[in-house]
C-alpha cells in the first residue's frame, strides 16, 4: 500500500551543480523504479548550517514529496545512509494534516511563480 512521504536531503557542497542534479535524479529514478510516485520536488539551494556537519559549513537542500510502499522506506534510507554525497536526510510519513499543509504550500509557491 502506498503511503505519502516527504524526504529532505542535504547534498555535500563539494559536488558541482551537475553532480548534485545527477544525485537527485538517481534517487528520483530509484523511487519511480520501486513503483513509487513523485508528487513534487523542490531544490532549495545552498544553505549555511548552524553548525558544521562532517567539517562542511553548508549544503544543498532538496525536497521530495512522494507516494511509496511503506516496507521499502527502510531500503531507501539505507541507500541514503551509504551514499557519501548525502550529508543528512530526513524522511517523514505525512498524515492528513501534513498532506493538507503540503498542498497549501505548493499552491502558494506556484501562485508566486506565476506573478
Amino acid at each position: 500500500m502506498l503511503k505519502h512521504y516527504e524526504n529532505i536531503m542535504v547534498i555535500t557542497p563539494i559536488l558541482s551543480d551537475d553532480q548534485a542534479k545527477k544525485t537527485v535524479k538517481e534517487y528520483e529514478n530509484y523511487i519511480i523504479n520501486q513503483k513509487g510516485t513523485i508528487i513534487c520536488q523542490e531544490y532549495w539551494g545552498l544553505k549555511k548550517f548552524a553548525y558544521p556537519i562532517q567539517k562542511k559549513k553548508s549544503g544543498c537542500y532538496h525536497l521530495f514529496e512522494f507516494l511509496f510502499n511503506s516496507h521499502l522506506i527502510s531500503e531507501l534510507e539505507l541507500k541514503l545512509k551509504q551514499d557519501e554525497r548525502i550529508l543528512r536526510f530526513l524522511t517523514v510519513k505525512l498524515n492528513q494534516y501534513g498532506i493538507e499543509y503540503s498542498v497549501n504550500r505548493r499552491n502558494k509557491l506556484f501562485k508566486n511563480k506565476e506573478k
